[in-house]
């Protein structure tokens, strides 16, 4: 393995962890991607959040520079956009339901040792691998 290929991903967790970090020092609350994108967007009733803006502008800033100045992405779309709306929605609605996401609950809350973000980030994972799992035995990919 090239030493570089562990770099990135290890550099992006540390900015993670670090911004997740800061975002708690100075403002009190949890970062959730979910509920700064909901803020940001006007979606939670308090109308338009700069902060959540900010966070938002911050991820996809990031992403532009490390784009430019680090590599290209590679992208590549396998799947219908039907069917990606349809996750998308079903992704947002999950998020809402469970009353936070991915890096709520599984960066913040397990962080805190919350029993709730526990029970979701578990939920999470068991989903995910249960997904996994169903399309490759409906793909074909296991015997």
């Amino acid at each position: 393995m090239n030493d570089i290929n562990y770099l990135w991903p290890l550099m992006g967790g540390l900015l993670i962890g670090l911004s997740a970090g800061l975002y708690l020092l100075t403002t009190g609350r949890i970062a959730g991607i979910s509920g700064l994108a909901a803020a940001a967007t006007g979606l939670t009733g308090a109308g338009f959040s700069k902060l959540g803006l900010g966070f938002l502008g911050g991820i996809l800033g990031g992403a532009l520079v490390a784009s430019t100045f680090v590599r290209e992405p590679n992208i590549e779309v396998t799947s219908s956009v039907p069917l990606l709306l349809v996750g998308g929605l079903l992704v947002g609605f999950g998020t809402r339901l469970g009353s936070g996401c991915t890096s709520g609950h599984g960066v913040c809350g397990l962080a805190r040792l919350s029993p709730r973000s526990i029970v979701a980030t578990l939920t999470f994972m068991a989903v995910a691998a249960a997904t996994v799992f169903i399309v490759r035995l409906f793909s074909g990919a296991i015997a």
